[in-house]
């Protein structure tokens, strides 16, 4: 029995046992593909060749994916986890991968995020920041825009005593266009509460994203 169970599992298609299912809006993605046609067309390219037949819907794709951060609300993620708690030290959430997009040029930017905030009474589960950053970061962006709205989100729905945000990004339209400064980052930082009144506190926020840790 063991061994004929064996042999219908191998005999299975690959199709059978990994099936990957996306969804995307039909008049979105046409509206999108009727004009990536027209841009193919105003460089001189030909969308009718067989290596762009597929590419104005593939990129329609790629933009509602990457844009889907205006379907999500920051401060539903994050009153989703919200716990009490009488913890009051700082709690920090670094590295987070930050993908974005440029809205000057439509062209990517990345980098790492790097997240804390002192508890006033209440926490948050620890996955709702890299969501947070994430429901920000897939929309149309400047990278110091995108600083300030999660400092707010989380500010405004937690009432903590102090949140703190450092984004380091890189942005392709200084490496590949413009100046073309391959090694250029950029920082930006969002503070309020503690670790804007609170020297020491800001300085302890800042050793424990430069040094990878506590110590």
């Amino acid at each position: 029995m063991a061994h004929r169970m064996k042999t219908r599992l191998d005999d299975k298609p690959s199709t059978a046992r990994y099936r990957r299912s996306e969804h995307y809006d039909s008049e979105t993605t046409d509206a999108i593909a009727h004009h990536v046609s027209g841009i193919l067309e105003a460089v001189g390219e030909d969308p009718r060749r067989e290596g762009l037949l597929k590419t104005p819907q593939r990129v329609a794709h790629a933009y509602q994916f990457l844009l889907q951060g205006y379907q999500v609300d920051a401060h539903t993620i994050l009153r989703s986890a919200i716990f009490e708690e009488t913890y009051h030290e700082m709690i920090l959430v670094r590295d987070i991968d930050v993908y974005s997009l440029c809205e000057h040029h439509l062209l990517p930017f990345f980098g790492k995020a790097h997240i804390a905030y002192i508890p006033n009474g209440k926490i948050v589960g620890l996955s709702k920041l890299p969501r947070v950053v994430d429901a920000y970061a897939r929309r149309l962006q400047m990278q110091e825009r995108l600083t300030v709205e999660i400092r707010d989100a989380i500010h405004s729905t937690l009432q903590p005593q102090g949140v703190a945000v450092v984004i380091e990004a890189n942005h392709l339209c200084m490496v590949m266009r413009g100046v073309q400064k391959q090694n250029a980052i950029t920082a930006t930082s969002a503070m309020s509460g503690e670790f804007l009144h609170s020297h020491r506190t800001r300085a302890e926020f800042m050793r424990l994203i430069n040094s990878g840790g506590a110590s």
